[in-house]
């Protein structure tokens, strides 16, 4: 066998503590975002100015992402570390860059860290972190591990990254339970995800068949499932237009409206063939679909306590 092969079959270089810079791939900063965006939306769908709580602001924006998302990522790579050994050897766990159990260690880590943090924000912050970490772990661990299951997996992740951090961004602010119009939302906007989350499984059809993991792409077809999609994220939105009109907010609704339909035109090339097509809206149609997000907070955060 040749030195230039031999490297190649070479095992990684036993470690006994982790690399700082396989730790932050392991926790995926680039997924902090869509949590991030959802708090914000809490924060001005309060009403409250973040001028004069603005620590409290700084304390949520840490929870939602750095925190609990990271977590959430954690926990995954540590639960899929024998199927990525087999299929991206180069992430951080399998390639030993983070030796032994030491995966599993941060994710607990994390968890009491993020715990400890959102229970300093409040009590109606750390119940809504309590759940949002048991959905965590319940995604990726098992027994129930959620993500095995098309349905329950996507509206796992929604649920957390949409709803739960809108909740707590509103919750932070107020320190008290969110009112009627801010969960209504909250709901809305995170059923409308589920969608969101189906197209981020035509991806992984092909592998998801040859490990019999029934995703909605798989269990409906791709094309049934892009349709489902499409209904799913439009018909929430379309809600929502129906509330702020009738909560005195006529422009931003007919912003939100206006911001739907273009999603609407964009829907119509991903149904042409949704499998190539998915990242392209997720990169477009999901931008506006977030646009509206924040422009409901603003109908609501303008009105506090009700209309």
């Amino acid at each position: 066998m040749s030195q230039l092969t031999a490297d190649k079959v070479a095992p990684p270089i036993a470690r006994r503590l982790p690399e700082p810079a396989a730790v932050l791939r392991l926790l995926k900063p680039i997924t902090w975002f869509a949590p991030m965006w959802a708090f914000m939306c809490g924060l001005v769908s309060s009403g409250v100015s973040l001028a004069d709580h603005w620590l409290l602001a700084v304390g949520g924006v840490v929870l939602a992402g750095p925190a609990i998302c990271a977590t959430s990522q954690a926990v995954n790579d540590w639960f899929d570390r024998h199927v990525d050994a087999i299929n991206e050897p180069d992430r951080p766990i399998p390639s030993g860059r983070i030796p032994g159990r030491w995966g599993l260690a941060i994710a607990v880590i994390w968890t009491g860290l993020s715990l400890v943090l959102a229970a300093s924000l409040g009590a109606w912050v750390g119940w809504a972190a309590l759940l949002g970490m048991a959905l965590a772990w319940a995604y990726s661990a098992p027994p129930l591990r959620l993500k095995q299951n098309g349905w329950w997996g996507p509206a796992s992740v929604a649920v957390c990254y949409e709803g739960l951090t809108w909740f707590t961004g509103a919750a932070v602010m107020t320190r008290s339970f969110p009112g009627a119009e801010i969960l209504t939302l909250a709901a809305l906007y995170s059923f409308g995800a589920i969608g969101i989350m189906i197209l981020n499984d035509f991806k992984a059809v092909d592998g998801d068949r040859q490990m019999n993991i029934l995703s909605v792409p798989v269990d409906l077809g791709v094309e049934n499932a892009a349709w489902l999609a499409c209904v799913i994220m439009a018909a929430p939105q379309l809600v929502v237009v129906a509330l702020l009109a009738s909560w005195g907010s006529p422009i931003r609704a007919a912003a939100v409206a206006v911001l739907t339909l273009v999603q609407c035109g964009l829907m119509a090339r991903l149904l042409k063939d949704p499998k190539a097509h998915a990242p392209w809206y997720n990169g477009t149609g999901t931008t506006l679909y977030v646009i509206g997000m924040l422009i409901s907070a603003f109908a609501v955060g303008a009105h506090p306590g009700g209309h």
